[in-house]
């Protein structure tokens, strides 16, 4: 309950200092939307020449940029500031301030700041998804359901990976490179791994699990695939953010206090 108390005040904080410079809101969501654009024009352009791409028709491709789009939104509301301010908090000594709170520091960090302007994209990632599980024929929409499993797990998947790479920050206090190859990995997320080279298709299932993102759950919506991708993707989630802890935590015994 604590926790909870905890990010609806940062969350009514965050609320108030974004509605100070409203035109900032409606700027982000109009640079998501002409984002959102680009990388659906690539598949639009792409199945004109094609009816399937790699085992992906068109309406799948649709239904995986849905759910794209819906984890994005939810990873760069809560997350996404928060870490990638959280080396510049090292280099400061604003991370000192956080560290003494009588709260799970990795909890702190993460939630710290929640970015309001991303609701409206979350809207949008919903409408669009549900427009086009509607253009697939004879969708079994009782399948719907099990987003509600897969986006948390694919949410758990990026967010750990991503907070492992922020916290590299406290052991080479300046990290942008390590920053820059994330960016470079995430990318990889933003396409069905199926259309990738087998090499890279294993490495973005298992050394680097960001087929997860999106791919993998739009395959268990869509009935591409069984049950064993879900049951791997929570044990998966579940691993990579106790690993995430762990390392925060040794990176923590490592940490020299800007004041020290």
């Amino acid at each position: 309950m604590k926790y909870l108390a905890l990010l609806r005040s940062f969350f009514k904080a965050s609320l108030i200092a974004e509605l100070e410079y409203r035109f900032n809101i409606t700027a982000r969501i109009l640079t998501d939307i002409m984002w959102y654009t680009a990388q659906l024009s690539v598949f639009e352009v792409l199945f004109r020449h094609t009816s399937h791409l790699n085992g992906w028709s068109l309406g799948e491709t649709r239904v995986f940029m849905g759910l794209l789009f819906i984890t994005d939104a939810l990873y760069m509301m809560f997350f996404s500031e928060n870490l990638d301010r959280l080396g510049e908090k090292v280099r400061r000594g604003d991370l000192d301030l956080l560290l003494v709170k009588p709260v799970n520091s990795q909890w702190m960090i993460s939630f710290q700041k929640v970015s309001i302007a991303y609701i409206g994209n979350l809207a949008l990632a919903i409408g669009w998804l549900a427009w086009s599980l509607n253009q697939i024929e004879n969708f079994p929409w009782i399948r719907v359901p099990w987003m509600l499993l897969t986006i948390p797990i694919s949410l758990t998947i990026v967010y750990s990976i991503r907070f492992m790479v922020s916290s590299t920050a406290l052991y080479f206090t300046r990290a942008e490179a390590v920053n820059y190859i994330w960016y470079q990995v995430y990318r990889l997320g933003t396409r069905p791994h199926d259309v990738y080279p087998k090499a890279l298709r294993y490495a973005v299932l298992s050394f680097i699990p960001i087929a997860f993102l999106a791919s993998v759950p739009a395959q268990i919506i869509l009935g591409k695939s069984g049950a064993l991708p879900l049951i791997l993707g929570v044990l998966l989630a579940i691993t990579l953010l106790k690993l995430s802890t762990v390392f925060w935590r040794r990176g923590l015994r490592s940490y020299g206090s800007a004041s020290s």
